[in-house]
């Protein structure tokens, strides 16, 4: 390993400081190491992205400019982390060394030790699939088309030029895509020096997205059985097993969406101190930066983390309760892990059940980041609890209600604090939105000094976004959309839904092949069940969560007899999502892999739903039908989890094109093998030249990557690539005649028109070259 690539151990040691560090502070919430690990990824994305932006404004970004700064990023962590161990061993006045809190690993332990044997094959198939995928992410090279075209080439451009000015070039998406996951992508670049750790990014959002989920599960009320089922649903789905190994970006834009739904979810029963507030910030940037996608997801989490904190402000008062540690009821760090409960007295609890509690709630005057709750229990739907809390919890073992003692208790409503609380959810809310301004607000200033837009050129404003709106054409999108989601390997099924689909717009005067609501050239229907990382199926998620959703919004009690309102409130806010995105998105062959976001988020609800169903206990004592089948379709959905990273494309474990038996370039071409031997051929005639300076000549969608590869020098210097064409009115392309050699992808008549006359130009299917007449 060279010196440059140890320097990617400053991030990760970086997140691990900052995980130790932002555990909560003596407030009982929900997982609190997953919200610590939540913290630390926004802090360290946040950071990652300032520091491209920062040194990108400079011209630096080179390797010891990046390595300054994560020093200076972990020697910060590494301080927080310190004074939080001397926190945390320091203790109340006459406090013993006994009174400390247990550590992780006897959380774990103590956690694996009291599971159910469901809940231990749950958690251990996410585990398993997560090792399997790290396997194929290190031994994979980037292969994903989309990265071949404008991905990792973008990341070769800043390289090069040391800055993130605009370049000419002939593939407009480099320049108007926004950038965040190559922002983070950029910083292994330039430690490492190549792309062989590429695929980790993406492998560690999975990680987060699982993690996240998780938590979701339990802030809505379930317990640990819920908790493995929403991780176990998420990481056996196939869209996201090979997306983990990637170099995409929508497993990347899922995870940061997910952090801003579990940071949203915090705010239904407590008032949102600033820490939660900026966290919620970088959480919204960071979407916007990676996918705008995302915000479709984000967005309506953060308007009912609004209306609770306004909800919050108007609840009765409870004044803050007179005194009694809060202890920590959670045994955190593993999906699967046990929720808080918390109550709003304190007493035992014996942990026999399923995750259910009396008076749950947050206990009032309990302190938050810098705030105390309103009021007993408030969130929506929260029934406020009076007493001593009583909770069951799955798994066994003892648990803690924690509450706020047995002191008298007052409540008011209104007060002079109310006007303050009501302030503070405004100013909340405008400073969510400059921070994730913060984050986002430079790239769109290039873009729209560049475009004279926000969001690009015509050309992508006018090709993903839905350009008619009226209920039928939306209808039609939705279901079109719908069909390509829940995809499955019946050819009968899947003839017989779409033709009904386009029969149904055509009575209703929608062509269903408009180009209004159709990516480009691209015709309904398309199957998509095969395990391919841009367009695969998710039927057996897909359809759980419809059910769930419309069990929520129906029924809530089914799901959470304990706390319907929550689960009501958190349903209607993905239904607008799924609204949003059918009337904002075109329906596209790939269209699956844009909606990894919704699926992530969603995904704990169809959980709640899940153990619901297997909670049930009909009075004759036999399993109930539907039970039978919910297990049916969790045993399918590990089968279909493990058949996806192990044949999935493409990257796979076993058979043609295995990660264990094929070359690196072979890998690198999986998706046109045709091509690696018309890429190396022009690239070894270009290199015998010694040409430095390389014209390009590519449309759109054509491969750029490979060039940046195989025209490097021997000890890995990169070639001066320039475009010859430019789609961005404001940069010329360079002259033809200014280059020492040309290389040409897609159409050989343009290639022709651009080479200069006297050169020799030899071109085979897809590549070509030219070079200039010998002296």
């Amino acid at each position: 390993m060279s010196a440059g690539s140890l320097l990617v151990v400053l991030p990760v040691a970086t997140v691990a400081a900052l995980t130790y560090a932002f555990r909560p502070l003596d407030v009982p919430v929900v997982a609190p190491l997953r919200l610590a690990l939540v913290r630390a990824a926004l802090a360290t994305g946040a950071f990652a992205v300032l520091v491209v932006e920062v040194l990108g404004a400079v011209g630096g970004l080179t390797r010891p400019a990046f390595a300054l700064a994560w020093l200076l990023a972990l020697t910060a962590a590494g301080g927080a982390a310190w004074w939080r161990h001397r926190r945390d061993h320091a203790g109340p006045a006459g406090a013993t060394p006994g009174d400390a809190p247990p550590g992780l690993r006897h959380r774990l332990r103590t956690h694996w030790s009291t599971a159910s044997r469901g809940e231990r094959l749950l958690t251990g198939t996410v585990g398993g699939l997560l090792l399997v995928e790290l396997v194929v992410a290190l031994l994979a090279e980037p292969n994903n088309f989309d990265s071949q075209t404008y991905h990792l080439p973008k990341v070769e451009h800043w390289v090069q030029q040391q800055d993130l000015e605009f370049w000419p070039t002939a593939i407009h998406r480099q320049v108007t895509i926004p950038p965040g996951a190559e922002y983070l992508l950029l910083h292994l670049r330039l430690f490492t020096g190549s792309d062989g750790l590429h695929n980790l990014v993406q492998w560690a959002a999975g990680v987060l997205a699982v993690l996240v989920v998780a938590r979701i599960a339990a802030q809505l009320g379930g317990g640990r059985r819920a908790q493995a089922l929403a991780a176990f649903l998420l990481a056996t789905t196939p869209m996201v097993t090979l997306q983990a190994t990637s170099t995409q970006t929508d497993l990347m834009v899922a995870a940061w969406v997910a952090c801003v739904v579990t940071l949203a979810l915090d705010g239904l029963r407590r008032r949102s101190g600033p820490a939660t507030i900026v966290a919620l910030g970088a959480a919204t940037g960071l979407t916007a930066i990676t996918k705008t996608s995302g915000l479709i997801g984000a967005g309506p989490l953060l308007v009912l983390w609004g209306l609770a904190q306004l909800r919050l402000a108007y609840a009765p008062h409870t004044p803050p309760a007179a005194t009694g540690p809060t202890a920590d009821a959670v045994t955190a760090g593993a999906p699967g892990a046990t929720a808080t409960l918390v109550g709003s007295g304190s007493g035992p609890g014996i942990g026999a059940g399923s995750g259910t509690a009396t008076g749950a709630g947050v206990p009032a005057g309990a302190p938050t980041d810098a705030d105390a709750p309103t009021g007993p229990g408030s969130g929506l739907g929260a029934t406020p609890g009076a007493g001593a809390g009583t909770a069951t919890r799955a798994g066994g073992g003892v648990g803690t209600v924690d509450g706020g003692g047995g002191g008298p208790r007052r409540t008011a409503r209104g007060g002079p604090g109310r006007g303050r609380q009501v302030a503070g959810t405004v100013f909340g809310s405008v400073a969510i939105l400059l921070v994730a301004a913060l984050v986002v607000g430079p790239f769109l200033v290039r873009v729209t000094a560049e475009f004279g837009h926000p969001l690009g050129p015509p050309r992508l404003r006018e090709s993903i976004p839905m350009e008619r709106h009226d209920p039928p054409s939306i209808l039609v999108n939705a279901l079109r959309i719908g069909h390509t989601a829940l995809d499955t390997p019946l050819e009968p099924l899947r003839r017989a839904a779409a033709s009904a689909i386009v029969a149904g717009a055509e009575a209703i005067g929608v062509d269903p092949q408009d180009r209004d609501i159709t990516f480009g050239r691209e015709m309904f229907p398309e199957p998509s069940w095969y395990p391919d990382e841009d367009r695969v199926a998710f039927p057996l998620a897909g359809t759980l969560i419809l059910i769930a959703l419309v069990v929520a919004v129906a029924r809530p009690a089914r799901i959470l007899p304990t706390a319907p309102g929550p689960v009501r409130a958190y349903a209607a806010a993905l239904t607008v999502t799924l609204l949003l995105h059918t009337s904002m998105i075109k329906w596209q062959p790939w269209g699956n892999r844009l909606l990894v976001y919704a699926l992530t988020i969603a995904v704990p609800l169809a959980a709640l739903w899940v153990d619901a169903v297997l909670r049930r206990r009909p009075r004759d004592g036999r399993r109930p039908v539907a039970a039978g089948l919910v297990v049916t379709v969790l045993a399918t959905s590990a089968l279909a989890g493990v058949l996806a990273v192990s044949y999935g494309f493409p990257r796979r474990l076993v058979g043609a094109g295995s990660v264990f038996t094929t070359s690196d370039w072979d890998t690198r071409f999986l998706r046109r093998p045709q091509w690696t031997e018309e890429f190396r051929w022009a690239a070894e005639a270009v290199r015998a030249t010694d040409a430095r300076r390389v014209g390009l000549v590519q449309q759109n969608d054509n491969w750029e990557y490979p060039w940046w590869l195989l025209l490097r020098d021997t000890d890995g210097t990169p070639p001066e690539l320039v475009a010859l064409q430019s789609v961005l009115p404001d940069r010329p392309p360079a002259d033809p005649s200014s280059v020492d050699a040309i290389v040409c992808t897609g159409s050989r008549r343009v290639c022709t028109d651009l080479v200069p006359e006297g050169w020799r130009l030899e071109f085979r299917d897809y590549v070509g070259y030219a070079l200039p007449p010998t002296p």
